[in-house]
């Protein structure tokens, strides 16, 4: 399997701070026991047509199986994750945005601001996941069966 890890972070980017989300994603993913993958790690500012190019190379020209962002999903200005991954689907999947808002809206109610979403572009499934590591703990893992059974489906299994 191949995935595809995005940091979205102007400042992780630009070297002001390190990245944790992204090397979070891989560690979640391991621990949960997510399958085998080749990862590619990609760390760029939030640039709505930056990002856009960036999915849309992950999902057609790599061919990546699984496409996982971190950041830019809250109400800044800045944050264009959501609208940038809407941009290149074929097909939105709300329900993974939805369950993440709600499994950490009852620890955080600030978790509400999230505006996560996810979808399929050609056999690739692409997730908006918390810019936080702590919360990648929190929902990545709720996640994994939805992942694995919308991959088989992607793969015509």
């Amino acid at each position: 399997m191949k995935i595809a890890r995005v940091t979205l972070s102007d400042r992780a980017s630009a070297g002001i701070y390190e990245d944790r989300s992204g090397p979070e994603i891989e560690r979640v993913w391991a621990e949960h026991g997510g399958e085998a993958a080749e990862w590619v790690r990609v760390l760029i500012a939030d640039e709505c047509a930056e990002i856009e190019s960036t999915l849309r190379k992950l999902c057609d020209d790599e061919r990546c199986d699984l496409v996982l962002t971190t950041g830019g999903t809250g109400p800044a200005p800045r944050d264009v994750t959501p609208e940038a991954t809407r941009a290149v689907l074929d097909r939105e999947m709300p329900g993974f945005g939805e369950i993440m808002r709600v499994k950490s809206f009852a620890k955080v109610p600030t978790a509400i601001l999230s505006r996560a979403t996810a979808g399929t572009r050609g056999r690739t499934l692409l997730i908006n996941l918390p810019g936080n590591p702590r919360a990648i703990g929190e929902c990545l893992p709720l996640l994994l069966p939805a992942i694995r059974e919308t991959l088989r489906h992607l793969r015509g299994e």
